[in-house]
């Protein structure tokens, strides 16, 4: 999975319009991001690529960017 495409999925999960997130928004700016929502990015990351996001690394990401990391897709420049 391309960054686009884990960007389109972060933007669905959140209920935001497709193309809305572009890697730089801060976690704590978005309305949707919350508890749900991190379980919500847990299970997206297990069923689009395989991996095992850890609970701790994950409670210190600020940023969409830092989500893109934790999930090992490309960061946009």
């Amino acid at each position: 999975m391309d960054t686009k495409d884990f960007l389109l999925a972060l933007d669905e999960m959140l209920e935001l319009d497709p193309g809305t997130l572009t890697g730089t928004e801060e976690l704590e700016s978005l309305d949707n991001w919350d508890s749900l929502a991190v379980i919500s990015f847990i299970a997206l990351v297990d069923e689009k690529l395989g991996l095992v996001v850890e609970g701790e690394k994950l409670a210190k990401a600020k940023t969409v960017a830092d989500l893109l990391a934790l999930a090992g897709v490309a960061v946009p420049a």
